[in-house]
């Protein structure tokens, strides 16, 4: 019985660098919610998306993942959808800052935030477009089947493949789920909430294609061996009705959620509304247009 266990704890591909990172983030969580009052829901949010990112990348299923199409759908839509928005939603950032050491945070943390390195990576990388673009984009360039092969040959583009998926779906609900108005939150309230309605649309197209192709897409699945005794067809029909409506739930549950923040700020009085202009003020702007028209 532990040995059975014992078979999918342990990895199929070991990595340090994912078990360093995955580590001390947990004890950053510990430590900062030991110091800090935190929620049992944030909590469990927290460390139900840890697990889910644990149990993609660093067991023995990780080998399903590279060799059936349907799971390895599953396993992208955990990296790229469900982990991070349940991480960003138990809102960790502050729990974590919380757990650095002081001197840390001090002589470390801030010179490195203050840097202009930092501070252009970040604006680039967390500007809003760029970072909805880069998240739809990450799905569909792995959904290409020449990318899809590249990435199940070679286990260095394999291993980029699921750490573009989770720094893009990080980032992404990051700025969707950011409690803060505009500024400095990076997102208007009301953008938040229409921008999973927006990404999730390409992600159904790309979706229906795989689910109603009557071709075998991805041949690498075969050629590597598969898992179960699927048929080619079936299987990749199923992967295609995961990439279809479970993304789409998982998006409009962060819409949802995005829409809750934009009520608590509006019951809060914390979004800016521009003043109408006045009548004085809207004749003098329409003089001013008659003249430079004359």
């Amino acid at each position: 019985m532990m040995a059975s266990v014992l078979k999918w704890i342990v990895p199929w591909e070991f990595s340090w660098v994912f078990l360093l990172l995955f580590v001390v983030c947990s004890a950053l969580y510990v430590r900062g919610s030991r110091r800090l009052r935190v929620s049992m829901g944030r909590r469990l949010s927290f460390w139900i998306g840890m697990v889910l990112i644990y149990v993609s990348l660093h067991t023995y299923l990780d080998y399903f993942f590279e060799h059936e199409f349907f799971m390895h759908r599953i396993q992208q839509i955990v990296l790229h959808h469900l982990a991070p928005l349940l991480i960003i939603a138990s809102y960790p950032g502050t729990v974590l800052h919380k757990g650095l050491p002081f001197a840390w945070r001090l002589r470390v943390l801030r010179p490195v935030r203050r840097s202009w390195p930092w501070r252009v990576a970040s604006a680039v990388w967390c500007n809003p477009a760029v970072a909805t673009v880069l998240f739809v984009a990450f799905i569909l360039i792995w959904l290409v089947p020449s990318m899809q092969t590249l990435a199940m040959l070679d286990w260095r583009v394999y291993r980029f493949m699921n750490w573009s998926m989770l720094a893009s779906g990080f980032t992404y609900w990051w700025l969707v789920l950011d409690h803060r108005p505009r500024p400095p939150g990076r997102m208007t309230p009301g953008v938040r909430v229409l921008s999973p309605g927006i990404t999730m649309t390409p992600q159904i197209l790309a979706g229906a294609i795989v689910t109603f192709s009557k071709a075998d897409l991805y041949p690498i699945f075969e050629i590597c061996g598969r898992a179960f005794t699927f048929n080619v067809l079936t299987a990749q029909l199923v992967g295609g009705v995961i990439m279809w409506v479970p993304a789409a739930l998982i998006e409009s549950v962060g819409a949802l959620l995005a829409m809750r923040q934009w009520l608590r700020l509006s019951r809060n009085g914390r979004i800016r509304r521009k003043p109408w202009p006045s009548r004085r003020t809207a004749a003098a702007a329409r003089r001013q247009e008659e003249l430079r028209q004359a």
